[in-house]
This record gives C-alpha cells, structure tokens and sequence, in this order.
C-alpha cells in the first residue's frame, strides 16, 4: 500500500510522493500535489472506499482515467493495480512521443515498458533526455537482475539509457543500515507538455502496488517540473552503469 494522499471536504486532494515522515521533509527530494476539484476528489474518494471497504489491494484503482479539466489543465487520475499495466505504457507512450525533452525522477527504474521507450529516445539522440534516480537503490537493482535471469534483458537498455541520456544518481544510505532515510525519492516524468506525478516509481512492481499518478498536460506546470529535475539532476554524480 504505497499511496500517499489526502481527500479533504469532497473538493481538495493533496497527493505526490511524500510519505509522512520526518526524513521525507528534511533529507529527500519529493513532489507534493495540491488540487482544488470536486472531480478530482471523488475519483480519489472512489479508489480509497475501494481500499477501505475490501480491505485488499488487489481490488483496488479500479477508477477509469477519464480526463477532466482543472483550469487550464488536463488532468488524468491513474490509480494502481486496476490500472497499473496501462499507466505503466501510458508514461511510455508519451515517453515515445517527445519530440522536445524528456526528464525523469525516479528511485528506481524497472518497468519494461518504460524501460524500452527511454532506451530508444536515448538512442535516437532526437530528444533531450536527463534525469536523476537513487543511485544505491539501482545498484540492489543491478544485482537482483543478475540474480534473476527473467530480468538479464533490462541490463542493455538502462546501459544505452545511463550511457547515451544524461542521468545522475544519489549516493543515499542503505536501507536498514541505521535511522537515516535520505532517499531521492521524487517520482515525475515529463515528456514535452505531459507530466506525470505521484506515488509510483516506474518499476515493474508498482504496477501491483496501491499507487496513484496525475497525468497533466499543461506547458506551465511541465516547465516547473523539468527546472525542478534538472536542479536535482545537477547536484548528484552520474547514475551507475551496471
């Protein structure tokens, strides 16, 4: 159960990637979500009754991704695991779209679909592609690949992607070994005037999780989320290469 929201008098939602801790205020980079829509929150409202009243996230985000408008904005609401699959090939089709740029946030990264579409941009060099992941995190993500041979074929796509895109990775304290949780923990993709936010890293495993995306095509709120990658991208080393 990986959400992270909030649904207040049937008109306000505040969602994004934050759990509710100290170290996600003070030693992680998140993005926090406000909306102020009663559409909105009732597509949240239906996904936590789903939650709520089965008890089970398996039965849960079975709420359709109809687009809706918020001021001047589409707005989408993907909820996971009734929609993981298609959001997952949701970031990917948009990924494969950009013409202009493309930037990610992500721990890790894992989905096949993502994985695929940011593999081929970073090799067409048609797009300018950067972004920023959690770079301890991507390396227990190398060694679970090599212990598992359904993973192998991921290894040549996220090399093309670190060697060819522009990526760095934080060099974060290892889950468990001490208090410290200072993880980049920001979950966006921006691809031309489409953004996506929220709780789901863009692995093959939060497609299962309880997780929530706002998918927004609007060219202002786009613009604000590339400045903010690439000012986390400039303060971390380049991503490892497995």
């Amino acid at each position: 159960m990986h959400h992270k929201y909030v649904v207040r008098d049937g008109s306000d939602v505040w969602t994004g990637s934050t759990n509710w801790s100290d170290d996600s205020w003070s030693r992680e980079e998140n993005v926090i979500v406000v909306v102020h829509s009663d559409e909105l929150a009732a597509r949240y409202t239906e996904d936590f009754e789903q939650l709520w009243e089965t008890e089970s996230v398996e039965k849960s985000g079975f709420v359709e991704p109809n687009p809706i408008r918020v001021g001047d904005a589409k707005v989408r609401a993907w909820f996971s695991p009734g929609h993981g699959e298609a959001l997952a090939t949701r970031i990917a089709h948009r990924i494969a779209k950009a013409k202009r740029r493309i930037r990610i946030c992500s721990p890790v990264m894992t989905s096949g679909p993502v994985l695929g579409a940011l593999a081929e941009a970073a090799s067409d060099g048609k797009c300018d592609v950067a972004g920023v992941v959690d770079a301890t995190q991507m390396k227990g993500v190398f060694h679970q690949w090599e212990l598992n041979g359904n993973s192998e074929w991921k290894m040549p796509a996220i090399r093309r992607i670190f060697a060819n895109g522009r990526f760095t990775g934080k060099n974060s304290m290892p889950y468990g070994q001490g208090d410290v949780h200072d993880f980049m923990h920001a979950k966006v993709v921006v691809a031309d005037d489409y953004l996506f936010t929220g709780s789901y890293n863009l692995s093959h495993s939060g497609e299962q999780n309880a997780e929530n995306v706002l998918e927004v095509e609007n060219p202002a709120l786009a613009d604000q989320l590339a400045a903010f990658v690439d000012e986390i991208h400039a303060l971390y080393p380049a991503a490892p290469i497995p």
